[in-house]
């Protein structure tokens, strides 16, 4: 059974900073790349970041590089990430993501990752 279990959502006020943690569960995290997605409301789920099974490289959505970081303990079987400068806009379902491979695709792709976690929400207001 695989499975992503996701946890560090909540509600932060305007400038604030989380961190998301996203655990495997009966699988190794060493040959697969991870996502991270987050869906507002009434839109569409987009991806934010990757990083390649080594973790040796990551890349990011335009929209959020310098304000996101992603990282991966492949000894803890978790991947993370960190947000800062949090707006209101960044309200939203967030979700990372798996897929079997060395690399991280040239573009957003969300059909290729197939085994995703259950998400969790992040409200940023005052």
């Amino acid at each position: 059974q695989l499975q992503l279990v996701e946890s560090g959502g909540g509600l932060v006020q305007p400038g604030g900073s989380l961190r998301l943690s996203c655990a495997a569960a009966g699988f190794t995290l060493e040959n697969y790349i991870i996502g991270w997605f987050r869906q507002p409301p009434g839109k569409e789920r987009a991806g934010l970041s990757c990083i390649t099974s080594w973790g040796d490289r990551t890349t990011y959505a335009d929209s959020v590089k310098g304000r996101f970081t992603m990282f991966r303990d492949n000894a803890l079987n978790t991947a993370y990430l960190k947000m800062n400068s949090l707006r209101p806009k960044y309200t939203a379902v967030y979700y990372c993501a798996v897929a079997w491979g060395a690399y991280c695709p040239q573009t957003a792709c969300y059909d290729c990752f197939g085994c995703w976690s259950q998400g969790t929400k992040l409200t940023v207001a005052s």
